[in-house]
């Protein structure tokens, strides 16, 4: 069959056809054991292949020399021991008909010199970057005769691995640091002039074209324009792009705007949620007008419809969707079979980054199978036997379980206590900036209607209305309830920070928020709070604020912050709180010294202290169950059906799930529905 739909056409590029044009381009999900793309790794990047993308680029990015320590769990491409993982992943990944390649750079200064092997960290010039913090000694001669050598060499093991191209790294790295005036204060043959800034790249790039020859493919991703006052202007940038594409050493250029060298710069490169959506695509199409060269690009690319317009209005050759597959990799799959309206969307939440800068692992806000493929199914298998479930609760657990059940082919009921879908996600959304979150119910919601999920909503459900279904499988997602933190007194003057985000409480006058937990709620409800126009104080007792939040999520509550001159309090305890006629009285404290409290005299006091379990529905059908509420941790762990069978008495296996259990995170609700109930 052929399709007229831009995104399905193949594109030749040299010798490969790419049998689409949409790609997942060069990332680090950190998924590798000692450098080494393991099975995690391939089966990651296995996945998008059998959800029919047309090329995966590995790595973001695979380092070429042991002076570029991997900051983010990269891969060691100046190993020989990488050639058979490579191999590995890649035969993977051309069983389904899709390409291969891999990301190369040296890191230069964006990196820490006491990761791998604490060797000095390098740059053109002794210029710190601020998001690494390191300290770089200005590379010298023989560092660069090296260098060029070992991107040649790791081109050829890429070669050699079977890989169908390898891309450079030009953005925030060593590279492309030659080329800004920002980072380049050279006033040797490697500076000044622009011939001598790029002098560095031309030698990489004809030494990896005489490696591997001219018919392996080499590409670069590179920022053709720094977006900053002292760095790399649109017009130089432009010029770089159309002198690679006539070098001869280059197949494609892969577009970047703007510099990474702090978080708030960052989310300009990588778009996160409540920015705009594709926000450099239109340069990127102007960068190609003026290179006649194949162009390909990602910055926040989300959806099919923007990928469309990029490939059909001719600003692309190939659009990456790189959060959208971490989201869904089969994506092209449910183009192709007319199920596009089932693809799971990418709600911008940027869990999937902020975890990796955080020297975590990637995982997708909403997918809990991304990056667990080996235990985890993308696609859920039917049940050998069909029974009769009921889930108690509609927020994100909830549905997640009634999803999963639905597709073993159970027949599924949802109780809903309220008379909407979504718990704790329809407080989030109440901050403008959070509103793409509610697409994580959104999706569910259509899915249960496809399944033919029944949810019954204003069902404040007890034992009785949860046995009268007569269920096999009883899965308690009834969530948590805000709770305070522990005071030495005035519990009752306190208002919660769900109060302030539901709108149930308006801030006013001079207002203090005390958060322990660290996270988004907290951060949230300031959020509000600071755009209300309030006068706002943020209490925290980490010596940070919002621990449990990565730097990319970070920049926009701290905009925020700025603009309406939030004061900032750290490594401050609230101990208690007063009334003192019309005004309320906090009294702060300090882990660091029994002797030292102080006081605020303020409107109101805002807490956020996490939820508490709400447990008595479970707690009132535990006995009636056939497991009494126990689960087998190391069966669930090992993936076989997770509750006992030895306890015959009651009717049902009973499951709690997500906050229900405990105060956690959307990710841990759904990882758990997914754990649990795909087994079941």
């Amino acid at each position: 069959m052929t399709s007229n739909d831009p995104l399905l056409q193949p594109y030749q590029l040299k010798h490969l056809t790419l049998k689409n044009r949409i790609m997942s381009t060069a990332h680090e999900p950190a998924y590798s054991e000692e450098g080494m793309p393991t099975d995690r790794y391939r089966l990651y990047h296995r996945e998008k292949a059998k959800g029919g993308i047309a090329l995966t680029m590995t790595a973001g990015s695979a380092v070429v020399s042991s002076d570029s320590p991997p900051a983010f769990g990269n891969l060691h491409a100046y190993k020989d021991e990488i050639v058979p993982w490579l191999k590995r992943l890649a035969d993977d990944c051309h069983e389904f008909g899709a390409a291969v390649m891999i990301q190369l750079t040296h890191l230069g200064r964006r990196t820490g010199w006491n990761k791998g092997d604490w060797l000095p960290v390098l740059a053109p010039s002794p210029l710190r970057e601020p998001a690494h913090r390191a300290f770089p000694k200005a590379i010298e001669d023989w560092d660069i005769e090296r260098i060029v050598g070992d991107f040649a060499s790791a081109a050829q093991r890429m070669q050699d691995a079977g890989l169908d191209g390898i891309e450079l790294e030009a953005y925030g790295h060593l590279t492309d640091g030659f080329w800004s005036p920002a980072t380049n204060r050279r006033e040797d043959e490697f500076g000044g002039s622009l011939d001598n800034r790029m002098r560095f790249s031309m030698m990489v790039t004809e030494a990896i074209r005489k490696a591997v020859g001219p018919d392996f493919i080499v590409g670069i991703r590179l920022v053709a324009d720094e977006d900053w006052e002292k760095g790399l202007s649109r017009e130089e940038g432009v010029e770089i792009a159309k002198r690679l594409a006539a070098s001869g050493t280059i197949d494609f250029l892969n577009i970047i705007r703007g510099h990474i060298d702090s978080d708030a710069a960052l989310t300009k490169v990588i778009p996160i949620q409540g920015m705009a959506s594709a926000p450099h695509l239109d340069f990127a199409g102007e960068v190609r007008a003026a290179t006649k060269f194949p162009i390909f690009h990602a910055a926040r690319i989300s959806d099919v419809a923007t990928a469309r317009h990029a490939i059909a209005e001719g600003k692309l050759d190939m659009v990456g969707m790189t959060r959208a597959h971490i989201a869904d990799p089969h994506i092209v799959n449910k183009v192709m079979s007319g199920q596009e309206a089932h693809i799971r969307p990418c709600v911008g939440a940027t869990y999937c980054l902020d975890r990796i800068y955080e020297g975590g692992e990637a995982l997708c806000i909403h997918n809990a199978a991304t990056g667990r493929e080996a235990e985890m199914p993308h696609q859920i298998e039917p049940a050998p036997t069909f029974r009769k479930a009921v889930v108690i609760g509609a927020g994100p657990a909830g549905l997640e379980a009634a999803r999963v059940l639905g597709e073993r082919g159970h027949k599924v009921d949802v109780l809903e206590a309220s008379g909407k879908a979504g718990g704790q996600v329809n407080l989030l959304t109440r901050n403008p900036r959070r509103k793409e979150m509610i697409g994580i119910i959104d999706w569910r919601l259509s899915e249960l209607e496809r399944l033919g999920v029944a949810i019954h909503y204003d069902v404040y459900a007890g034992a009785d209305e949860v046995l009268a279904f007569e269920p096999d499988i009883v899965v308690v997602a009834t969530g948590g309830i805000a709770q305070s933190p522990e005071l030495e007194g005035g519990d009752s003057l306190v208002t919660s920070s769900w109060d302030i985000l539901a709108g149930a409480v308006k801030p006013e006058g001079l207002v203090l928020l005390y958060d322990d937990n660290g996270g988004h709620p907290g951060m949230s409800a300031a959020e509000v709070i600071a755009n209300s126009g309030a006068e706002l104080e943020l209490v925290s007792p980490e010596r940070f604020f919002a621990p449990e939040m990565g730097g990319m999520n970070h920049v926009p509550y701290a905009k925020t912050f700025a603009e309406k001159n939030v004061r900032v309090t750290i490594n401050t305890r609230l101990k208690s709180v007063r009334r003192d006629g019309n005004a309320l009285v906090a009294v702060l404290g300090s882990d660091f010294s029994e002797h030292t409290q102080w006081e605020r005299r303020v409107s109101q006091v805002v807490v956020e202290h996490g939820t508490m379990a709400n447990d008595e529905l479970y707690l009132e059908l535990k006995p009636l169950s056939r497991n009494l509420g126990a689960v087998d941790y190391q069966a669930l762990i090992a993936r076989r059906a997770p509750l006992p069978e030895k306890y015959a008495a009651g009717a049902f296996d009973l499951i709690r799930i997500g906050d229900a259990i405990s105060s956690r995170n959307i990710h841990a609700a759904i990882y758990d529905a997914l754990r649990y109930c795909s087994l079941l």
